[in-house]
């Protein structure tokens, strides 16, 4: 079997270690830095290519079963549009805005199957959300809570990237879509703040981002959302910079050039937010399901909390984020899932065989999610 990951950042340099353990992997990326990391990893392949240029991918992913598509959220469709088109099944984690169950039929008619937001959140969250509407009668309400966070709080922002940052100001400024008494209701990204009490971390504040994605579409209940968390007082810097400009694209003539203001704040956010070989991260996610049940009113909460791997140096974001993707993966690969077109992560849920698959496959790489049942008459 073969793979090729298109992305090789934390996340990507994640994937592909676990997978080279009995695939063979290859890791495309424009930066060699990033490439040199593999050198000393047998199984693991490397091409340096600016994926950036499209009509590259067909030649880069003709000769493998299954692609994975870790490129930043601004590339993620066009990329996407050129797997499916090259006729290869792919599993995405670039969280792209557009939205993908527009591309259905172009990977049915590719006789693709497309596994889509297949990370942490989306992905990890749909997989248990799907998995408990086929446990309920009815749903009633679903919301998700979840966050990547640094260990240690660095003023000032105490907020580290897990993934690639552009995708973080992107979950800032992308306007929050959630489903509320039956309506779709749009509204901006960090707004209705409050604040939550975690066993073993503290108190954290949620507001709403724009993560339910397909959920929207799939999971026919009255009400869902999800929010974001963080330490208490991020919400407020990110607003200040967003609403004082700072990560506008309209392009602004500063001494005869013309450039953008979020060019600059990402220039000096980035080295900010970037995690160091040693930093150490959690992630949480929290969701709880509300239905009815043979007439009773039932609520599957999911918890998951997960730290940082000392002995590999992966990041909890890196770790629940691409371990889902290669995890689902496998799946593929095993032909245990064989359904074509764009897939979102909740069908696998939906799907007994496949969740168990999926959970177990988690579970033996240290990543556990418990789950807590309980009735209302």
């Amino acid at each position: 079997m073969n793979i090729v990951i298109l992305g090789g950042g934390r996340v990507g340099s994640a994937m592909a270690i676990d997978l080279a353990k009995d695939i063979s992997v290859t890791v495309v990326d424009k930066n060699q830095e990033t490439l040199d990391r593999f050198s000393q990893i047998q199984k693991i392949d490397t091409v340096q290519a600016d994926l950036a240029n499209v009509d590259d991918i067909p030649g880069l992913i003709s000769n493998v079963d299954l692609v994975i598509n870790a490129v930043p959220g601004f590339l993620g469709n066009q990329t996407l549009i050129k797997i499916i088109e090259t006729g290869k099944d792919v599993v995405d984690i670039s969280f792209l805005p557009e939205d993908p169950l527009e591309l259905d039929q172009l990977a049915r008619s590719n006789n693709v199957t497309a596994i889509v937001d297949c990370g942490v959140a989306p992905g990890l969250s749909n997989i248990l959300v799907g998995y408990a509407s086929e446990k309920q009668d009815q749903v009633t309400d679903v919301i998700i809570y979840v966050g990547g966070l640094p260990v240690y709080r660095q003023w000032p922002y105490e907020y580290k990237a897990g993934f690639s940052p552009i995708d973080v100001i992107e979950e800032y400024t992308r306007p929050a879509r959630f489903v509320e008494g039956g309506r779709l209701v749009t509204r901006p990204a960090l707004s209705d703040p409050e604040l939550i009490d975690f066993p073993e971390i503290g108190t954290l504040e949620a507001f709403n981002t724009d993560g339910l994605r397909t959920l929207i579409d799939t999971i026919k209940a009255p009400n869902l959302k999800e929010k974001t968390l963080r330490y208490p007082g991020h919400i407020e810097k990110m607003r200040m910079l967003r609403e004082s400009g700072f990560f506008s694209q309209k392009p602004i003539g500063i001494k005869g050039a013309n450039i953008t203001p979020l060019e600059v704040t990402t220039r000096l956010l980035f080295p900010m937010w970037q995690m160091e070989e040693n930093d150490e991260d959690i992630t949480i996610l929290q969701i709880q399901v509300v239905g009815i049940k043979s007439g009773k009113k039932e609520i599957l909460k999911f918890d998951l909390l997960d730290r940082f791997e000392r002995e590999t140096k992966t990041t909890s974001m890196a770790r629940t984020t691409g371990y889902t993707a290669t995890v689902v993966a496998r799946l593929l690969l095993e032909g245990k899932f064989s359904q074509k077109g764009v897939v979102p992560p909740e069908y696998l849920g939906k799907n007994e065989t496949c969740f168990q698959y999926i959970r177990s496959g988690l579970e033996q790489r240290n990543i556990f999610v418990k789950e807590v049942i309980t009735e209302e008459a």
